[in-house]
């Protein structure tokens, strides 16, 4: 049974709330040991009290805890370790970044309580229970710089909480199924990913959700700030709480809901201009070509590094040239890539062709053609997963192809734009809005058309 409080978010579509609710957090998932410290008396059924550092093993159906001297204190398939007020607690060796460019491990600290879960599969879930603000804390600090204007801090603390509760109200409706939602076809691998997929906890901590790290990066009192100034507002559309979804930088115009997830139109995740001139939408492949191979004006085309330092936290300032890119492949080891990522083999590459594209520019439906068979992949997300080794930027790109003599494909080219989805909020354009002097109300509508912005709790 998952541990949450799927009821609560579901009434609070319909009714407001009185205060915040917990929401339970998937910090690390289907492992096979854990290891981390315990930074004050917690408390936790069977255990008693127990602080200093710890390991928990799955063996047998059931998690085995060990305390600081490696004895063996408890045993069971579900171990909560409640945290006494102003405790935190450590988890060695957190994935982050996961299967994207930027992937590492960290040692993290949380706040809040520690839930160990076992899994059907014999591994064990980590999960950090706490309330939603204090939630909102760390991801905001997690996904951009606490240093940013604040503005544009508050803008993302409102938009954060949107997406969770409107996600989490969504999520008590929804059967589980697989951790995959989409179709597949023969000739066709239509796949995206999505809230639902989680089953043990309410969100992930890492990019598929949002930013999780703990209170390590809170290095300002600006984010508790914002988040306490904003406390309980959230983005509304038609008296409904927004699915409001963001991307570290669109490329000039943000994307459509429909490229990325579901066949559905949300209006207020529609394409739009990230600039203060109009850009028209993408229609054709000669659009999609003038489009990506140029400079255009736009929010998230920064060239001033220091803002950019100020906005972007340590580790996605590693990603350098994000508005326009380009990346080059030998045929053979594109061949070995996609032989890798889809488990197909193609045979020698022959050509890859944009099916489908979003307004901005972003393919939805990719069409690789080798000598030994052809298959139509999608959507945005695993067309980037399927040429790369980690993943691409973004799916809005032109291919390029150098042919030898006799006409054979040596190498790929991919120009590109932008990084990431590209739906709904531009993270690097409203921080940069932000810092020309923008409200909180002006980012949020201008990314998010008709909405409104209310307070819940």
């Amino acid at each position: 049974m998952c541990i949450n409080g799927y009821a609560a978010f579901y009434n609070l579509l319909k009714l407001k709330m009185t205060d915040q609710p917990d929401i339970t957090i998937g910090i690390m998932d289907r492992k096979a040991e854990v290891f981390g410290g315990l930074h004050g008396n917690f408390h936790g059924d069977g255990l008693g009290y127990v602080s200093g550092h710890f390991s928990a093993r799955a063996e047998a159906g059931n998690i085995i805890f060990f305390d600081e001297v490696h004895r063996e204190i408890r045993r069971s398939p579900l171990i909560k370790l409640a945290a006494p007020e102003g405790s935190t607690f450590s988890l060695f060796n957190v994935p982050i970044g996961k299967r994207f460019h930027w992937e590492r491990t960290e040692d993290q600290i949380f706040q809040g309580d520690l839930i160990l879960q076992m899994r059907g599969d014999g591994t064990i879930a980590v999960i950090n229970q706490i309330p939603l603000e204090d939630y909102l804390k760390s991801a905001i600090s997690s996904e951009m710089n606490s240093a940013a204007p604040m503005e544009f801090l508050k803008a993302h603390t409102i938009l954060s909480r949107s997406w969770l509760l409107a996600g989490l109200g969504r999520k008590k409706k929804i059967e589980k199924t697989s951790m995959t939602s989409g179709e597949t076809a023969d000739g066709e691998r239509i796949l995206w990913y999505d809230l639902e997929d989680h089953d043990l906890f309410d969100v992930c901590a890492d990019d598929h959700c949002q930013r999780y790290h703990g209170i390590t990066k809170i290095a300002s009192r600006q984010v508790e700030e914002a988040v306490g100034e904003t406390q309980g507002r959230v983005i509304t559309f038609q008296d409904q709480i927004c699915d409001a979804r963001y991307s570290k930088a669109c490329g000039g115009l943000t994307e459509e809901f429909a490229t990325a997830w579901d066949n559905k139109r949300v209006p207020y995740l529609s394409s739009i201009s990230d600039a203060p001139v109009p850009y028209p939408p993408i229609r054709t492949e000669e659009e999609a070509c003038r489009w990506i191979l140029s400079e255009a004006e736009a929010y998230c085309n920064i060239k001033d590094e220091g803002l950019l330092e100020k906005i972007l936290p340590k580790g996605d300032r590693e990603t350098k040239n994000f508005f326009r890119w380009r990346v080059e492949y030998s045929r053979e080891e594109l061949e070995e890539i996609i032989r890798k990522k889809s488990d197909l083999d193609f045979g020698t590459l022959k050509e890859i062709v944009p099916i489908q594209r979003g307004s901005s520019g972003r393919i939805c439906r990719l069409k690789i053609v080798g000598s030994k068979r052809s298959t139509i992949v999608g959507k945005e997300l695993e067309i980037r997963r399927w040429l790369s080794r980690t993943h691409l930027y973004s799916s809005a790109f032109v291919i390029a192809t150098r042919r030898n003599p006799n006409g054979e494909v040596e190498r790929f080219i991919f120009n590109g734009a932008g990084w990431g989805h590209g739906v709904g909020l531009c993270q690097i354009g409203a921080a940069v809005m932000a810092s020309e002097g923008f409200t909180v109300e002006q980012i949020l509508k201008h990314y998010f058309r008709g909405v409104e912005i209310e307070k819940m709790y």
